[in-house]
C-alpha cells in the first residue's frame, strides 16, 4: 500500500511540474502572436493589427535631443497607411522572457535607412497577451560608397 501511495504521489508530482512547463511554453507562444501581430502591422501600415496587440494604456516612452516624451496609443496609431511590405523591410523577435503574468521582448525592426531596436513590456490578461509599454531607439544603417571598377580591354 505505501508503495502504491508513493508511485501516486511520484505521478502526481510529474505531472504537475508538466502541467506548468505546457503553460509557459503555451505562454511563450502567446506572447510570440502578439510580437509578431505588431510586427506584421508595421510591415503593412495595418495599424489595425498594430491596434489589437496594443492594451488600451499602452504608452511609447521615448528620448530625442535629451528631452523625454510620451506618445499615448491614439497619438502612435494616427498616420499609418496600409501598403506592401517593402521588400527591404524585415522584422525579427530577438528575445522573450517571461515571468508569471508578465514579459519583456525585444524586437528589431530594419528598413532600408535604419534598424530599429524595440524593447516591450507584456501583460497577460483575462483576454490574452498585450503590449502595455514600449522604449525604442533607431540607428541608421551604415552606407559605403564602393569604387567603380575601372574596365580593363
Amino acid at each position: 500500500m505505501r508503495k502504491m501511495f508513493l508511485l501516486f504521489s511520484l505521478s502526481f508530482l510529474f505531472s504537475t511540474t508538466n502541467a506548468q512547463v505546457t503553460d509557459n511554453t503555451s505562454d511563450w507562444h502567446l506572447v510570440q502572436k502578439t510580437l509578431n501581430l505588431y510586427i506584421d502591422g508595421q510591415a503593412t501600415g495595418d495599424s489595425v493589427k498594430i491596434a489589437q496587440s496594443f492594451h488600451d494604456s499602452w504608452q511609447l516612452k521615448v528620448a530625442y535631443d535629451g528631452k523625454f516624451d510620451k506618445v499615448s496609443k491614439s497619438q502612435y496609431l494616427i498616420g499609418y497607411k496600409k501598403r506592401e511590405k517593402p521588400k527591404t523591410w524585415s522584422g525579427r523577435i530577438v528575445a522573450i522572457e517571461i515571468t508569471n503574468n508578465i514579459a519583456s521582448a525585444k524586437v528589431e525592426i530594419s528598413t532600408s535607412k535604419s534598424l530599429f531596436t524595440d524593447y516591450f513590456h507584456l501583460l497577460k490578461t483575462n483576454e490574452g497577451w498585450f503590449i502595455v509599454d514600449k522604449i525604442a531607439t533607431n540607428i541608421p544603417h551604415k552606407t559605403v560608397e564602393v569604387p567603380a571598377s575601372k574596365r580593363t580591354e
